[in-house]
């Protein structure tokens, strides 16, 4: 495992400053408000730079909130974690850039991705989830622990409709709205190859059908519902060819894991079943 820079207590890691997988340099631009995500991803969308555009996730600034709360999480601590540097940065997107598995979540957790700069990484709902994803070959590793840890994905990526970690794991309704352009510059910039989409729970369910839209697909209407296994067939847009099929999933959160709602066997399913379709 690569070595995490020493940073002052309570900071956020500085881009560039030798944090594994850290995609942003001193130089990346910061977005300070709404607005400035619109532009800053819609121009790294352009430029057709899959590496500039995490890069420009990972600094955002745009919601006073989220910046509060993940960068005061990562000067607190978990009790279990104090000794550790937290990332307290935005979790950009992470895994195969030409993917034909993308996975899409709600946000990082506050001790999870937060700390580790991963999405789900060094959590229990990640621990359950990227054992799936090893069983069902979408993962080289059992576990994600850190970053720099030796994990890939394989043939697939991971995002967050929200990239900070929330209070209470809830953004606001101006919070998902003023994140959604960095989710939507980089579906744009993997759909060619992307021929499943799972949804971990209802929030990343209803974030998928902009994100869709925005990227020239047909949205139905009404919106199908989210469901534990539910699919939906779309047809791409003119010139890009084939299909893709949006798939639910139960969150992997411990309430749902430690009630029973969602199973190992239930995870394997539905990513066994996008496994299947995206070979």
């Amino acid at each position: 495992m690569t070595a995490v820079p020493s940073v002052a207590p309570g900071l956020p890691v500085p881009p560039g400053s030798g944090w594994p997988e850290d995609p942003a340099t001193p130089a990346t631009p910061v977005a300070a408000e709404a607005a400035q995500v619109r532009a800053l991803a819609a121009e790294a969308a352009a430029a057709g730079s899959l590496a500039e555009l995490t890069a420009r996730q990972s600094v955002c600034r745009a919601c006073p909130r989220l910046v509060e709360w993940r960068e005061q999480v990562a000067a607190v601590k978990r009790a279990s974690s104090r000794t550790q540097q937290y990332w307290g940065r935005p979790v950009p997107g992470w895994g195969d850039d030409d993917a034909r598995v993308l996975i899409l979540g709600l946000a990082p957790a506050a001790h999870g991705g937060n700390r580790t700069g991963r999405i789900f990484t060094g959590d229990r709902s990640g621990d359950v989830l990227f054992a799936s994803l090893y069983r069902c070959g979408l993962a080289a590793l059992p576990t994600s622990t850190a970053a720099g840890d030796g994990q890939r994905l394989i043939g697939a990526r991971m995002v967050a409709a929200v990239r900070c970690a929330p209070p209470a794991n809830k953004p606001s309704v101006t919070e998902r709205d003023t994140c959604a352009p960095w989710l939507a510059a980089e579906f744009a910039l993997v759909v060619r190859s992307v021929r499943v989409i799972v949804c971990l729970g209802g929030f990343a369910w209803q974030a998928a059908w902009p994100m869709l839209r925005s990227a020239g697909f047909a949205v139905p209407r009404p919106r199908p519902k989210f469901g534990h296994g539910g699919e939906v067939t779309l047809a791409a847009p003119a010139g890009m060819g084939g299909q893709v099929l949006l798939l639910g999933c139960y969150h992997p959160s411990q309430q749902n894991t430690f009630t029973g709602r969602v199973t190992p066997a239930m995870l394997d399913e539905v990513f066994g079943r996008a496994s299947r379709v995206a070979a």
